[in-house]
């Protein structure tokens, strides 16, 4: 429990300002698929997340991500943005580690940075 106060209280805190953070840089971006944008699909359906049907029901969900990026390359910390659907907000964050792993280009540099990833979700019509 110790380690995890020291954690936060040496982590660099989010930006206030997510417009001036730099793109997540991936060696290769992520591609979205069905599968992915099904889960969103789902909690949606099932009415955990208020997110109005469109009048052509062809749904697009965007979920910022502010990703706090070692030195080296790993992932140290993700918020996502609230969009009012915790669990779609907790996938979004789970699925940019996961885009990530080995997928971040090295940089000069011996600090941690923030950095936005972008998850869009887009399905039906």
């Amino acid at each position: 429990m110790l380690a995890l106060l020291f954690l936060q209280a040496v982590a660099p805190a989010v930006p206030a300002d997510w417009s001036t953070l730099a793109p997540l840089p991936y060696v290769t971006p992520p591609q979205m698929t069905a599968p992915l944008a099904r889960f969103v699909a789902d909690e949606i359906a099932a009415g955990r997340c208020a997110v109005p049907k469109p009048a052509d029901g062809h749904y697009v969900v965007k979920v910022d991500v502010a990703t706090l990026v070692s030195a080296d390359g790993k992932i140290l910390r993700t918020v996502p943005r609230a969009i009012n659907c915790p669990t779609v907000e907790q996938y979004s964050a789970g699925l940019v580690v996961s885009f990530a792993r080995t997928n971040l280009t090295m940089r000069a540099g011996a600090t941690d940075l923030w950095y936005r990833a972008t998850i869009i979700y887009d399905w039906g019509g």
